[in-house]
């Protein structure tokens, strides 16, 4: 594949938001990339998928703790999965693991991150699910690195969350087990889903809740059992967490809302950015559900009709409150990125020169070995010389040195080295030079047409120059270059 020297023509990341974004719905047969039919996995699909399970395959957006672990795999279809492995013991009788697997699997909603095969082979139980690339709430909203989350996402993550549970309500499957922040997980283009994998029941992989007493509904402590108002107590405290930003007790929440003082819940970093009204009206609904009498509680289907009179800047797509790339429309394979990657979609230029550095000359040894025979010429040796001292100045940064030293080794002509121009091209990003490192990473192309590096270093120069499309089917194209890489 060569490089790309114009605007790409398919705009991979398009998207908008439909008119009924804030209706939930099933998902139908008329999507342009619809779910496929729930399916009976093979045990080496699913191996050869996750890598043989790999530990780098592990992923936490799932929310799931040892001895049960979630895997991201890639299908033969290029579909994005996330495998949830149970430890052994989890469940012992395969019918009745691949009934409640069939009866989630039957669910399909724009709200969940929706279950699609299942496999049992031996000892082995494993669930299949899409994966979502976006992370989890907990992140978003505890641990975020750009941006606190905005007041009208909050509101939206709380209307999703409930159209979940109302629609699984409604598919007779209203119980869920451990609702919490790591389990509502963000798709390609930004929106909340609520992770299928609580709505599986009667296994014995652990505990319906957390170990923390301090979050657990009152009558599961007395009974030991889920109900659907369980389910709402729980929801009752990701209220909390949405309006302080922490995962504050509801004990104390409650005290400090008895007491008037409603307003030492709420997130600091929501200053200004709500007004009072609307907050105490969350405070009530958050109080509502958290009250000790379960027949005191509301049902999901009020829920929604409680947040859909809160919802704010309603025209606004989930990916730009949540401040993340346009995602993509026809609800292609999410992408799920390497370190480099992400550096690049973060415009970090100090992780991806700390990654070249890293990476050193690998890339290079094809190329190089050809014109090893050359080395004992004085010329050839003036070349080496130019790039070890460009390298020793990339290395300390010192980058318009590096530009200097690394275009002496390019001129002279001799050796040709991808790693030089992305080097060079690295240090003209760092030099405020974009279009000149967008050249010298289509020069890589030209070298190594198959080199992910090279479409790493294209996006993070499409980057900087505001070019958004192009810069993200470059970053797919090196993501897809590296998966197929790591998977020879």
């Amino acid at each position: 594949m060569g490089a790309r020297c114009s605007k790409f023509s398919i705009c991979w990341w398009h998207s908008h938001l439909k008119p009924s974004v804030l209706e939930s719905s099933d998902l139908e047969n008329g999507e342009k990339n619809p779910l496929p039919s729930f399916k009976e996995f093979s045990w080496e699909e699913l191996k050869t998928a996750t890598n043989g399970f790999s530990p780098d395959n592990i992923v936490s957006e799932h929310g799931e703790k040892a001895p049960n672990v979630v895997y991201k795999g890639l299908l033969e279809n290029e579909r994005w999965i996330a495998v949830k492995r149970f430890n052994k013991s989890a469940w012992p009788d395969s019918r009745q693991f691949i009934d409640e697997a069939k009866a989630v699997g039957n669910l399909r909603s724009e709200r969940l991150a929706n279950l699609i095969g299942c496999c049992f082979e031996g000892e082995e139980r494993l669930l299949v699910a899409e994966f979502l690339p976006n992370d989890t709430l907990a992140k978003h909203l505890f641990h975020w690195e750009n941006q606190p989350m905005k007041w009208a996402m909050r509101l939206r993550v709380a209307l999703y969350l409930a159209q979940a549970l109302e629609y699984c309500s409604s598919r007779g499957r209203a119980l869920y087990h451990d609702l919490n922040a790591y389990r509502v997980l963000f798709d390609q283009d930004g929106n909340p889903r609520l992770s299928c994998f609580g709505l599986m029941k009667n296994s014995r992989d652990g505990k319906s809740y957390s170990t923390n007493l301090a979050f657990t509904p009152p009558e599961y402590l007395r009974t030991g059992r889920v109900t659907p108002e369980s389910v709402v107590y729980s929801f009752g405290t990701m209220l909390l967490d949405l309006l302080s930003g922490k995962h504050i007790p509801p004990s104390h929440a409650l005290d400090l809302i008895r007491g008037k003082n409603f307003l030492m819940l709420m997130d600091s970093c929501l200053e200004g950015h709500f007004s009072t009204d609307d907050g105490t009206e969350l405070v009530r609904l958050a109080t509502r559900c958290l009250q000790y009498e379960a027949r005191e509680r509301p049902n999901a289907k009020s829920l929604v009709t409680s947040l859909l009179s809160l919802q704010k800047e309603t025209e606004v797509p989930s990916y730009a409150l949540l401040g993340i790339p346009q995602g993509n429309a026809s609800h292609g394979e999410p992408l799920v990125l390497s370190p480099l990657g992400e550096a690049c979609l973060r415009k970090d230029l100090t992780a991806i020169h700390e990654i070249l550095e890293k990476t050193g000359y690998k890339d290079d040894e094809g190329i190089a070995n050809e014109l090893s025979f050359q080395v004992w010429t004085n010329q050839m040796q003036e070349t080496l010389n130019s790039k070890k001292l460009g390298d020793s100045a990339f290395r300390a940064k010192d980058f318009t040195t590096a530009i200097d030293c690394y275009t002496q080794f390019i001129d002279g002509g001799t050796m040709v080295s991808p790693t030089v121009f992305a080097r060079r091209g690295l240090s003209y990003l760092m030099s405020e030079m974009p279009n000149e490192a967008l050249h010298d990473a289509m020069q890589a192309l030209v070298v190594s047409p198959n080199w992910p590096t090279a479409f790493y270093l294209q996006a993070a120069a499409f980057f900087t120059l505001g070019m958004e499309n192009d810069a993200q089917e470059s970053l797919k194209e090196a993501t897809n270059l590296e998966t197929k890489r790591n998977r020879i």
